[in-house]
């Protein structure tokens, strides 16, 4: 930290501040979270841009709020219409913490998202970087909003050589950040680093040229940046193979399962299916077949293979291969039935709508 220090002592951070906020409110793209200052909003908007592009959370973001206008509103909801507005979205925790910190807000703060770092920190899903931008968008509080974006920035501007996939990275550029961060607009301050890192300062051949704040920026005088960010690279993802079974009767009527209320995809509803044993030396659908007789009381008819899907996590990988079938017999299931039209209110995971899809295609 005291050779960033060194390089802070020297940096004329009043230019840069200058430079990079006079582009950002000449160049900002039209958002629709950026109508206003709104911090339920902003919550919104920052909660669903963790580890989703901005194009594909637009129309997610304008369907959300139209169904969930308010804190009270999203408080108030279901958890089942939550879930089925953020069907597809992925990482369905997000959402789930995000219902639970705003029906805290209705309780606690009359409805209004705290302004201060302290309590807003206790909130569920709200972490250092979500309470940044929070505070320094909505409030024009100067608190450092530091995500891998950010950090890919600071680190080139500075020429800083830390391994960002370290946790204590992230403290090294929170400080960076209480240093340049605008005193006077640290809301536009947090957003033009923000996209600068998505529309400029990208992650392969960044736009150098183009760049507001090039000569401020060490890296690009040292010519490296393409070098940085140092980021180590994570453990590759561990593959599952499956089995799931689209299942239906003689009415067209559809089996299907609720995951448990806690761990990967919680509470989200999905076709049968399970983990496929490599060396027990029976076949995926006589294994399927067997898993559906004794985990759910099912005799079905099941097809040949239908299709296969694959889904990647950050840490699994499912290969998954899909089996139709018709029940013959289905006494005492937990399974619930329902029709075709009463499946499109339930909210599933990507993996299971491609089932369902390889369902309607066969």
């Amino acid at each position: 930290m005291n050779d960033v220090q060194n390089k802070l002592t020297s940096f004329p951070i009043q230019a840069f501040q200058q430079d990079l906020i006079n582009w950002y409110l000449a160049e900002k793209r039209d958002l629709p979270w950026r109508k206003d200052q709104d911090p339920y909003k902003v919550w919104v908007s920052e909660i669903m841009l963790q580890q989703t592009r901005v194009d594909t959370v637009i129309p997610y973001f304008n369907a959300f709020i139209t169904k969930f206008p308010t804190i009270t509103a999203l408080a108030d909801a279901d958890e089942e219409d939550v879930l089925k507005a953020w069907e597809g979205l992925g990482y369905y925790s997000r959402v789930r913490n995000l219902q639970a910190a705003v029906r805290e807000v209705k309780e606690t703060y009359g409805g209004k998202v705290p302004n201060s770092p302290e309590e807003i920190s206790k909130l569920k899903g709200v972490g250092p970087y979500t309470k940044g931008a929070i505070l320094s968008i909505a409030y024009n509080i100067p608190e450092p909003a530091v995500d891998g974006n950010v950090m890919r920035v600071l680190s080139r501007i500075l020429s800083i050589w830390e391994d960002i996939a370290k946790t204590k990275t992230r403290k090294i550029f929170e400080e960076v950040t209480y240093e340049l961060i605008s005193k006077e607009d640290p809301s536009s301050f947090n957003q033009a680093v923000m996209e600068l890192g998505a529309l400029i300062c990208t992650p392969t051949s960044p736009k150098c040229l183009l760049c507001p704040v090039r000569e401020h920026c060490t890296a690009f005088e040292e010519g490296v940046q393409a070098d940085l960010p140092i980021k180590s690279k994570k453990k590759k993802p561990k593959p599952l193979q499956m089995a799931a079974a689209v299942l239906y009767d003689n009415k067209g009527n559809f089996y299907i399962h609720k995951r448990p209320p806690a761990g990967l995809l919680a509470n989200l509803w999905e076709h049968p299916n399970l983990e496929l044993d490599s060396v027990s030396g029976k076949t995926y659908r006589e294994q399927l077949g067997e898993f559906l007789a004794t985990e759910y009381n099912i005799d079905a008819e099941l097809s040949e293979l239908s299709g296969t899907v694959q889904h990647v996590f950050s840490h699994l990988i499912w290969n998954i291969s899909v089996f139709i079938g018709k029940v013959k017999n289905a006494s005492d299931t937990q399974l619930i039935l329902v029709t075709e039209e009463e499946l499109q209110k339930y909210a599933f995971p990507v993996s299971h709508q491609k089932i369902y899809q390889i369902y309607k295609e066969s």
